[in-house]
Formats: structure tokens, sequence, C-alpha cells
């Protein structure tokens, strides 16, 4: 795909978002929609998977340490072609197979179940030792917020990536600024984040993760990268692409209401219609 394809799909990936949690009348729109470039870079461009076969032996291993942002996650899957994107409209429902966090043993293309924040790394470390210990050439890929990184078991995984040079291993910090209780620098900081990871023995890379020139160059960087796990920092805009939302720490778990929803549908579709015409 070249930069305009991946820039419609992003925006078809955000109208899943806002059209999910809009009929949930829950859900996490603010992160998800900040992550939705990294999300459509990593399926449609940069991992190895098949979704005619969700569970191939050889499929590069993704794991959504921040789970709240299932819906996100579900847009980029459905819009793959795990399972029907008509079925978006049936999250947090009662008797969907897509929860409020992501479930590995009932949702097609989930590789880890998470939701419980700084853990998800664990399993994505876990993931790419195995593959080192088995000699086998998937590479692993964890999203985690930079809220999230406030836990401590985020470290410990950390610590242990970069003594074991896990090299197949990529973290990506959607660094949106914003968590529930407001902006992280007030709650908790993280700062600076390039260096703790630095410390840690990884290949840090600091990027605009709303441009996916330096999406692509970033993840190629990383598989150049010999000897040391790569963290890619990824500067966002929570509630990009939805202009209310943008930078708004309120919309970190809201639902739009109907109005709302008309609103964000609009400003989504006329983006939708502006990149047609480039």
């Amino acid at each position: 795909m070249n930069v305009v394809e991946l820039q419609k799909t992003a925006n078809e990936i955000r109208k899943g978002i806002i059209e999910a949690v809009h009929s949930a009348k829950s859900g996490h729109p603010g992160g998800s929609l900040s992550a939705a470039d990294i999300f459509t870079y990593l399926y449609f461009e940069e991992m190895n998977i098949d979704p005619a076969d969700p569970g191939k032996p050889d499929r590069d291993r993704f794991v959504l340490s921040k789970g709240h942002v299932a819906p996100g996650y579900y847009s980029v899957l459905a819009n793959r072609g795990f399972f029907p994107v008509e079925d978006l409209k049936t999250l947090r429902k009662v008797g969907s197979y897509l929860q409020g966090h992501p479930d590995k043993k009932h949702i097609p293309g989930v590789d880890m179940s998470s939701g419980s924040l700084g853990q998800g790394i664990s399993a994505a470390v876990g993931m790419a030792l195995s593959a080192k210990l088995s000699n086998d050439s998937y590479r692993t890929y964890t999203l985690l917020g930079d809220g999230e990184i406030q836990e401590g078991q985020v470290w410990e995984a950390a610590m242990f990536a970069g003594a074991r040079k896990l090299d197949n291993l990529v973290v990506i910090v959607d660094n949106n600024g914003l968590q529930i209780d407001g902006n992280i620098a007030d709650v908790c900081s993280p700062y600076p984040i390039d260096k703790k990871f630095e410390a840690f023995n990884f290949h840090v890379i600091n990027i605009d993760a709303h441009d996916f020139e330096q999406i692509a160059a970033a993840f190629q960087e990383a598989r150049r990268t010999k000897g040391m796990p790569t963290a890619i920092i990824a500067k966002s805009v929570k509630g990009k692409g939805v202009s209310f939302m943008e930078n708004q720490a309120s919309w970190h778990g809201t639902a739009p209401n109907d109005e709302q929803y008309a609103i964000a549908m609009e400003e989504l579709r006329k983006a939708g219609e502006a990149l047609c015409q480039k």
C-alpha cells in the first residue's frame, strides 16, 4: 500500500471504532483513535499474518498490552478480514464474542487475552523468547499505553527483554500524553520514555504516530536492528480524527451519544472523500 491507501484504510478503522463504541454505549475511543495508524501499518503492511489461517505457526504475534483499546484492535482485525466488519456493532453486547477486552479463545486473530495493564508486554516477551529458543523466525509486537508504562511489571519485562537481547521483539508506546485521570505527566510522569527504554538496553526510535512514512521507516529500522529489542515511541493525538475528541482526556472511556456519533462519522466521511481526491 502507498501512503494514501494506508491513510484511507486508517480512516475506515476509525469509522469502525466510532461505530462500535457508539453501538455499545461504552468503551474506549480516545486511545483507539490515537493508535489507529499504528494498527493499520502493522496489520496491512508489517506483520506476516493470514486471515484465512489465524493460527498458522509461523505468523507474527501481536499483543495489545493496553487491552482497553479493543475497539481499535477489533476494527483493524475486521477490516483485514478476520471477521465481518458488521460484527463491530456487537461490541460489549450480551452473547457477542467481541468483549470489552480481547479474548483469544473466541476472537480470530487475537494471540493473547489482555486488559490488566502492564501484563501484556510480559506475554509478548515470552513469545519472543520462545521463538529464540525454538529457532523460529516469527516476530512479536506489543502496543502499550503511555499511562500503562507507569506499571512496574512493564519494566521487569523490559529488563528481561534487554538482557536476553530479544531483537525479534518490537515494543510500541502510544504516547498520546493522556490517561483516564488526565495528563500522564501530572499523574505519574513516565518521561523521558525513550531514555528509560535505552537504559534497559533497547534500540529506541521516536516517531510521529500519524506519519506513515515515519512509521514505515521505524519498523524497517527495527528489522535491521540486531542484538537488542526495539522500542518505538509513537507521539500521537488522543482521539485523532474526530475533532471534538482530540487531546481530551474525557474521551478516554466515554461513548459518543447519537448527536456526537453523527458529527464524528460525518467528519470521517469527509476525511475519506478528501483522501480519494489525492
